[in-house]
């Protein structure tokens, strides 16, 4: 790529939808690092999680469990 050139668009994959099945059921699946590892496997640049005060979606948890995966 020339020094001018435009640089691509890297894919991050939002992995709220995950945690939100996940959250509805009481089996602990769908897995959140399991998704994450996935995306990254599948050539995902990166993880979008957006943390809410209610961890409605993704949890404290899974921000720490992302964090020591990646």
């Amino acid at each position: 790529m020339s020094p001018n050139a435009p640089h691509p668009t890297a894919l991050s994959v939002n992995l709220n939808k995950v945690a939100l099945v996940r959250n509805t059921r009481h089996l602990g699946i769908p897995s959140v690092t399991r998704a994450a590892v996935l995306c990254l496997q599948a050539g995902a640049q990166g993880i979008t999680v957006h943390p809410r005060p209610d961890a409605r979606h993704i949890r404290a948890q899974d921000v720490r469990d992302l964090h020591a995966l990646l």
